[in-house]
């Protein structure tokens, strides 16, 4: 599918708001609000727009500490894993990576004893690292079109 110019600023628009109405999308970009339904629907099928979502605060639901885990599988380890990672409640995302680690995850939790506990979970996987995120500094970037 072709991502025009008139897409991009769609996307834009649901990029900083995807709860905004067709008709107000609309009156941004310049055109009718069946247009901008048609338009987004197209993107959807077309597999450019996976979803939408909403975005909580891990803090105000109780998770007092977000980590970043990397994991270095042991041998005949990794596809259990691969399984196994889907069911944990903490982690928010998990990435399969090249170079010594194979795994990183962003996880909360709710103590450091709820740390310890998760960690314990993943040694029989791996060996673990972790690091303690102190703060966002870019938070859901919006994706703009290729130079």
């Amino acid at each position: 599918m072709d991502i025009d110019t008139l897409n991009w600023k769609i996307l834009k628009c649901l990029q900083d708001n995807a709860r905004q109405s067709n008709a107000e999308i609309g009156r941004q970009v310049g055109i009718s609000s069946p247009a901008v339904s048609e338009r987004i629907k197209k993107m959807e099928d077309a597999g450019i727009i996976v979803g939408y979502k909403t975005v909580v605060s891990p803090l105000d639901m109780g998770h007092q500490l977000k980590a970043i885990i990397t994991l270095r599988a042991f041998i005949g380890k990794l596809k259990p894993f691969l399984e196994k990672v889907k069911t944990y409640d903490e982690v928010l995302n998990c990435y399969r990576i090249t170079g010594n680690e194979n795994i990183v995850m962003e996880v909360v939790l709710r103590n450091q004893k709820h740390l310890e506990s998760f960690i314990d979970q993943l040694i029989i996987y791996g060996e673990t690292k972790t690091q303690i995120v102190l703060s966002h500094v870019i938070r859901y970037k919006e994706i703009k079109p290729p130079k």
